[in-house]
């Protein structure tokens, strides 16, 4: 089985303090430059899990660009990146406060200026599973080019996998808007967390807005991510709750991606929607215990993924 990831890649710096941070003050903390972008954050993830993974972004022709490709590379990810000298390779700036809470300003990189003529089509053919991100859709471009990739895909019956990225851009959007660009793409895993649920559903508890996002994906398993509460799925009408397997919040930056990554790497192998869910919430707990988005892996992290 193989994944093909569609979507950003950027660079992230990382600014992290342990105390609160004052307006016109100075603080020491951490600043760090690492790799990420959902949409690579998943692919890397999938591929750390064992999944056969391809990704299909557009970066700049500079310095960062050939990074993007080096990082790539040495995970393991077949890339397929297209070049241009019109736009800096994607850059987002994540300050990570003394909770481990996350906040991201994204700049508009390369990322943003994929176009539907630039999509290597023979690549999401001969692949098995396609993920989208909603920052894939937020903007247009790259949003033609995201809903092309997954009318090829919807096609020859590929398996498509969606993360709507960020309650704020829904609702700068539009929620309206939102669901009706998504609506008709074939969706068959969706992976809100919960701010992201409440605001496509204006509802409060968990259950509900699984269910309300059933009705809305009448054909997609939605596992909605809970943080501290670990997840929820609800799968052919059953709602099953997936225990946390952590509450030590150092870093919460991508640890929705590391989920989505493990996640299908597990269901791609096993085909266990439950399963695949607890083995992504071990996943995203050994990440959310680390610095940044792809933490280097040490042994607990090794023997999570052997055993699954």
């Amino acid at each position: 089985m193989s994944l093909c990831v569609v979507g950003d890649f950027a660079w992230d710096v990382l600014i992290r303090t342990n105390n609160e941070v004052l307006k016109g003050g100075d603080s020491f903390g951490e600043v760090l430059l690492h790799p990420g972008g959902s949409a690579a954050n998943v692919a890397v993830w999938a591929r750390r899990c064992g999944l056969d993974t391809h990704f299909v972004g557009k970066i700049g022709r500079d310095r960062l660009g050939d990074l993007a490709r080096e990082d790539l590379d040495r995970e393991g990810v077949v890339h397929h990146f297209i070049q241009t000298d019109a736009h800096l390779t994607g850059s987002v700036a994540v300050f990570v406060d003394q909770t481990g809470e996350r906040s991201m300003v994204s700049g508009r990189g390369a990322d943003f200026f994929l176009l539907p003529q630039e999509l290597p089509k023979s690549v999401i053919n001969r692949t098995d599973y396609l993920h989208l991100t909603a920052w894939s859709f937020f903007t247009d471009p790259p949003r033609t080019a995201a809903r092309l990739a997954a009318e090829i895909a919807r096609a020859s019956n590929k398996f498509i996998s969606f993360d709507p990225a960020s309650f704020q851009m829904i609702e700068q959007m539009g929620v309206a808007t939102f669901w009706s660009y998504i609506k008709d793409l074939g969706i068959k895993v969706f992976l809100p967390n919960y701010e992201e649920g409440r605001v496509l559903t204006n509802l409060l508890e968990p259950a509900d807005i699984a269910a309300a996002l059933s009705a809305q994906l009448a054909d997609a398993t939605i596992i909605l991510k809970l943080d501290a509460d670990g997840a929820l799925v609800h799968h052919d009408g059953v709602q099953t709750v997936i225990a946390p397997a952590t509450n030590n919040l150092v870093d919460a930056t991508g640890a929705g991606d590391s989920f989505a990554g493990a996640y299908l790497a597990h269901f791609a192998r096993h085909g266990s929607v439950i399963d695949a869910a607890r083995f992504a919430t071990r996943i995203a707990a050994w990440v959310i215990e680390h610095i940044g988005a792809r933490p280097v892996s040490d042994a607990p992290l090794g023997r999570i993924i052997a055993a699954n």
